[in-house]
């Protein structure tokens, strides 16, 4: 079998057996467009045991599949003078307080305004470089209208350290969201989450080659038709809590897509959902340090609405 010179590879599980190649390509690499996996998969950059496949090509356990990403598209992502709200900045780590409405780094459609644009007019050149040009420092990442706390690595040394916590699950992520209807008390939701089978742009709880996804939530406070509620992640998988919420019946207030139709609350744009504690090891002097985003204005205001009826 001839040498796998992909720049990523992996062997399919007995779970996977039987699976569409593309399928399970979308399941692996979720900020891939399963389009995008296919047209990899027609040009010849995907290999199933050393040779060319078909995206519908099924799998067996064991099956060793290459892929070759071709790299980014060089882009010439201009540093912008953004104001940034910084929680804590030292040689390793910046942690932001991410505000509504800002994409996390340039993609499709935003290639000005990101919080990458703003980082590089910041930081200049102190930025880590393994995740590529257009998200230079970026470890993980939080939705457009979700807002608070986020980790960026100004240094490569830095970036593995906190990518190596992130995957062993033991960064401390506490979010505050309100839902719609009145949660009865504490709960995990423990489920697999990939991506919608019909629906592209939506991820779905217990679809097949989901990955496993924790979620813990705690009442915060009941009112008539909402509970506001924090909820701490044991796991990071795309739009977790909003998808988790949704699937036990109470998706988040002013969530465009896992909420209903039309949003009861008149000018909320996006999910009434916040970052609020991060808490890691620092990679450099191994001291756990916690950082707190304060609840925004807006959602202050939707809290006071609700107390007072």
């Amino acid at each position: 079998m001839e040498e796998c010179k992909a720049t990523a590879e992996f062997k399919a599980t007995a779970k996977e057996s039987g699976e569409r190649l593309d399928h399970l390509l979308s399941a692996h690499y979720e900020n891939h467009s399963r389009s995008s996996l296919q047209t990899l998969i027609r040009d010849g950059s995907v290999t199933v045991n050393g040779k060319t496949a078909k995206p519908g090509q099924k799998l067996s356990e064991d099956d060793r599949i290459c892929i070759h990403f071709p790299p980014d598209r060089e882009l010439d992502v201009v540093p912008e003078n953004i104001p940034l709200d910084i929680l804590y900045e030292d040689e390793d780590l910046i942690i932001v307080n991410k505000p509504k409405g800002m994409v996390v780094h340039p993609a499709a459609g935003h290639y000005s305004g990101t919080l990458v644009n703003a980082l590089l007019y910041h930081c200049k050149d102190s930025l880590s470089g393994i995740n590529g040009v257009l998200r230079p420092g970026i470890v993980h990442r939080i939705d457009r209208d979700t807002t608070g706390s986020l980790v960026v690595c100004k240094n490569d040394f830095a970036h593995q350290a906190v990518a190596a916590q992130l995957k062993e699950h033991s960064i401390t992520r506490k979010y505050r969201a309100i839902v719609h209807g009145q949660l009865r008390e504490d709960g995990t939701i423990q489920t697999t989450i990939g991506r919608h089978p019909q629906r592209r742009k939506e991820m779905a709880v217990n679809v097949p080659n989901g990955k496993n996804a924790v979620t813990h939530y705690h009442i915060l406070e009941r009112f008539p038709s909402y509970t506001y509620i924090e909820c701490q992640l044991e796991t990071g998988r795309t739009h977790q809590i909003r998808v988790h919420m949704k699937s036990i019946g109470h998706p988040i207030l002013g969530d465009p897509l896992y909420g209903p139709s039309k949003c009861p609350i008149p000018g909320l744009q996006g999910q009434t959902l916040h970052a609020m504690t991060l808490g890691l090891i620092h990679p450099r002097t191994g001291a756990y340090i916690e950082i707190e985003a304060p609840l925004p204005e807006y959602f202050q205001e939707i809290l006071k609405k609700l107390e007072m009826g």
